[in-house]
């Protein structure tokens, strides 16, 4: 079968510009490269994002996409494609700042749960994991489950409970309850146990004050965005470990990671131990993305990952 010289693809011409949807060619792969026909892309906040604020890419004309999956010679039976594109960006936002022992890398240096002690060393510790419906939060209650954090809780919204319970979550919060009653429910819920454990998959300011004033002095704080914690919360001696991930295997300091990861991430897809989203395939392939977008931009996702089809595109 011939490789087509030129392919659709959907990009920013310039910074803070409109997506485009145009033809572009197709990349020859070089040493260690191998060229995949991509057939089911996953959208994520950041390509919003990078859209309105401009943020992270320095050089246009950029096509835009994190997650993808495509023609491979192995995947899980119990896996579809739309479901494989849910989960490579996702997942590792969360992997990558639990379990990298690089020294520049950005992570909590947790024990590993493929390490010596890493399903049990947390054992009886809670989790506090907010935004639990978000596709990093489903992730983050999977792999807290893995690594034996006790109870879990995760704040979503009451019509997703269901769903985080049957992914690991002991506890749901309705996340729309105010800040002190949240601070309330989860002493009832710990025991009164210290909470040291925190990822705030959300990471917007008001997310961010509940993730701090939950997090026990000692503990750490993951944030999928910039901190703005507000001043006021901190105090001296609180020592607590503030670390904002970078979802991405590639960078030097995260590739040992991200080889362990996809080392066991087959097993973990074909038994069930790592469950992808939920996935709503969006009509009109490239085309369709803009419109998914902006749902993502206006919070209208919930508990599920928008997918798109780039050989639907009309």
């Amino acid at each position: 079968m011939s490789i087509p010289k030129t392919q659709k693809a959907l990009l920013l011409p310039e910074k803070q510009g409109q997506w485009s949807l145009t033809e572009v060619p197709v990349p020859t792969p070089g040493p260690k490269e191998v060229l995949i026909k991509v057939t089911a892309t996953a959208l994520n906040p950041v390509d919003w994002k990078i859209q309105a604020y401009g943020a992270f890419i320095q050089n246009y004309p950029w096509i835009g996409g994190t997650d993808a999956a495509g023609v491979v010679e192995e995947i899980p039976d119990n896996v579809t494609e739309d479901q494989a594109a849910s989960v490579p960006l996702a997942l590792a936002t969360v992997v990558t700042g639990l379990y990298n022992h690089h020294p520049h890398s950005k992570s909590v240096n947790f024990t590993a749960p493929w390490e010596e002690g890493g399903t049990t060393k947390f054992a009886g510790k809670p989790a506090f994991i907010l935004g639990g419906s978000s596709s990093v939060g489903q992730y983050a209650i999977q792999l807290a489950k893995l690594s034996g954090f006790s109870p879990i809780i995760a704040t979503a919204s009451p019509h997703n409970a269901q769903l985080l319970l049957s992914l690991g979550a002991t506890h749901v919060i309705d996340r729309s309850l105010p800040p002190a009653a949240i601070k309330q429910e989860l002493s009832k819920l710990t025991g009164g146990k210290p909470i040291e454990f925190v990822y705030d998959a959300i990471s917007l300011p008001d997310t961010q004050a509940i993730a701090y004033d939950a997090l026990a002095p000692g503990g750490v704080l993951l944030l999928v965005l910039p901190e703005s914690i507000p001043a006021e919360l901190k105090k001296e001696g609180d020592n607590k470990k503030i670390v904002n991930v970078f979802g991405n295997v590639h960078p030097p300091e995260n590739r040992e990671v991200g080889v362990q990861l996809y080392k066991h991430l087959t097993e973990w897809l074909q038994k069930g131990i790592i469950v992808p989203n939920k996935v709503e395939v969006l009509p009109n392939g490239l085309a369709g993305i803009p419109e998914g977008l902006e749902r993502l931009k206006n919070n209208k996702v919930s508990g599920h990952k928008l997918i798109a089809r780039p050989q639907e595109t009309p």
